[in-house]
C-alpha cells in the first residue's frame, strides 16, 4: 500500500558546497583534534591532523570554523 504524499515528511535540503570545522583541542604533540562537517554542522566526524595538514585541509575545503 502506497503513503499518500500529502503524509510524507518534507525532505531536507542539504547545501554540501558548505563545510564546518570546530576545533576541539590542539595538543601538546601538536597535533589538532577537530570536527568536520559538510552540510550539517549538527553531524560531524571526528578528525586529528597535524598543524600544517590542518591549515590545509581548511584552506582546500573552504570551511567556516566553528567556536566550541
Amino acid at each position: 500500500m502506497k503513503t499518500p504524499t500529502a503524509l510524507l515528511p518534507e525532505p531536507t535540503v542539504c547545501d554540501i558546497s558548505l563545510k564546518f570545522v570546530r576545533v576541539t583541542h590542539v595538543r601538546e604533540d601538536g597535533l589538532v583534534m577537530f570536527e568536520f562537517s559538510i552540510g550539517w554542522p549538527e553531524q560531524m566526524v571526528e578528525l586529528v591532523l597535524p598543524q600544517l595538514a590542518f591549515d590545509e585541509f581548511c584552506i582546500a575545503n573552504q570551511v567556516k570554523l566553528l567556536s566550541e
